[in-house]
């Protein structure tokens, strides 16, 4: 059982960055696939990134290609969600998720939402044109 805490989110103008931050504790034993969703005001929840933890690989939604980072720090037991050149349309709410263990390294790059057992609380993200 795992928990997830998650932090970073704030207000920054257009082309600006922030980096989030996902904490969890609790048994994590093996690999196990982390990812990424927000969801905007009056739209559905979406995956942006995700990582498989054991050796790192990651996916990107197409929205974000290019300007998301998603990285780890198995020390820490912490994912990070690098966000560069935000626009105004990548503001909403940002969740970080833990898949169920059945989800390994490759199924991991089409992460959704039923594959997901925890949710983080969420963390707001603004962007000003």
């Amino acid at each position: 059982q795992v928990q997830l805490v998650e932090s970073g989110g704030g207000s920054v103008q257009a082309g600006g960055s922030l980096r989030l931050s996902c904490t969890a504790s609790g048994s994590t034993g093996g690999g196990r696939c982390m990812g990424w969703f927000r969801q905007a005001p009056g739209k559905g929840r979406e995956m942006v990134a995700a990582i498989y933890t054991d050796g790192g690989v990651t996916y990107y939604g197409d929205a974000v290609q290019g300007r998301f980072t998603t990285s780890q720090d198995n020390t820490k037991n912490t994912v990070y969600l690098q966000m560069n050149s935000l626009k105004p349309e990548d503001a909403g709410m940002y969740y970080c998720a833990a898949a169920v263990y059945g989800v390994g390294w490759f199924a991991c790059r089409y992460l959704s939402i039923s594959d997901v057992d925890t949710w983080g609380q969420g963390t707001q993200v603004t962007v000003s044109s």
